[in-house]
């Protein structure tokens, strides 16, 4: 028979005191941010501003060509009233004449984060007990998975760009196609060849650049150090030095609709970017227009839905096929995003479109658990 517990007859002074602390927020938990990520066209922009909506949040865009001033209609940005709405961040900030790196998006995406999160940080600690619920909550939304992967694991040292040598590789792309750039990475370094498709050029010709800069050791060097030097690759680099994120916590959100459902939808987006009925008279006016005032050198004219624009301006293919290339290369890129992000630790993979009520309130419902 079980003796029945016996309680002190007094209870220690300072119990009352401990408990009334244990119910209270803890003021060093580390904030959370959220990513919500996913294939193009699956609604990563409506899931993210569902979040913004109910828990207070602010949107730090995750997709390189969405960084770009001007670039509307081929970019699919949120709408002027979205914009106005919530707070978004890291968007129509890049000027179509220069360029971006993965590096320089994670420096600037991090130093937005902290600014979200810390602006509370003020008050007095009294007040931040009552107010810690109502954080703002940072939202990294986008499909350019080496920005996300800079942004929350951090990128390898690598050595510094060598614009010389990548005017020789474009040129040679030029002449020969992009798949014979391919041919000379898969030489260089086969794994990083693997993870890099052919027509992604300048994740390419960054791959070359590192390995063959990486074989060139300085004159400091000793002959050993040399000959370890010379054997680095790409993929070797990215296994080193990085600095992931610190000082956040992380919830994946990835959006994992039907594939078929999917095509159709990215199928139905790329017509309507092609409608000349659409504000502004479509993605091949704008195309035009930024044509004119960029020059066909602007980074952005060679992203998807542009690039195939600016071929039925120069009258290389007719309408009906540049809207058919368009959408055949976003169906492709859906298809290495999904691959890309398969790799990304602990997703929460929700299976449908980030548009969907349902799957909205379960997305909701994740964060509520983590808040």
């Amino acid at each position: 028979m079980e003796r029945p517990l016996k309680l002190p007859k007094k209870l220690p002074k300072k119990l009352p005191r401990l408990l009334k602390a244990a119910s209270l927020p803890k003021l060093d938990r580390e904030p959370l941010v959220v990513v919500v990520l996913g294939p193009t066209a699956s609604g990563k922009t409506a899931l993210a501003l569902a979040i913004a909506r109910r828990f207070h949040g602010e949107i730090v865009n995750c997709d390189s060509v969405a960084m770009y001033r001007e670039f509307e209609i081929g970019t699919a940005k949120p709408s002027a009233a979205e914009r106005a709405e919530i707070p978004h961040h890291l968007l129509d900030c890049v000027d179509p004449r220069t360029d971006i790196s993965a590096g320089e998006y994670a420096r600037q995406a991090r130093q937005v984060l902290r600014e979200i999160v810390l602006r509370d940080n003020v008050l007095r600690e009294d007040v931040l007990r009552e107010n810690e619920q109502r954080r703002r909550l940072p939202i990294v939304s986008g499909g350019t998975g080496l920005y996300l992967r800079a942004l929350l694991e951090g990128l390898f040292p690598g050595p510094e760009r060598s614009e010389e040598l990548r005017n020789k590789l474009r040129s040679r792309v030029e002449k020969h196609g992009p798949e014979h750039l391919h041919r000379i990475l898969r030489r260089l370094d086969a794994t990083a060849a693997s993870r890099i498709h052919a027509n992604d050029v300048p994740k390419v010709i960054r791959a070359i650049e590192v390995c063959l800069a990486s074989r060139q050791p300085s004159r400091r060097t000793s002959r050993q150090t040399s000959r370890q030097t010379s054997r680095q690759t790409m993929t070797e680099l990215w296994r080193q030095g990085r600095e992931p994120l610190r000082g956040f916590r992380i919830l994946r959100l990835g959006l994992n609709p039907e594939r078929e459902a999917l095509y159709a939808r990215i199928n139905q987006r790329a017509a309507k970017m092609f409608d000349e009925e659409l504000i502004g008279g479509g993605l091949i006016a704008e195309t035009e227009r930024l044509l004119r005032k960029y020059g066909a050198q602007a980074r952005p004219l060679k992203s998807l839905g542009y690039k195939q624009a600016l071929q039925y301006l120069r009258g290389e293919v007719d309408r009906e096929s540049a809207l058919a290339a368009a959408q055949q290369a976003h169906r492709n890129y859906a298809k290495r995003q999904i691959t890309w992000f398969r790799q990304e630790p602990d997703v929460y993979w929700l299976a449908s479109f980030g548009d969907d009520p349902a799957l909205q309130a379960e997305g909701i419902a994740l964060i509520e658990r983590q808040i």
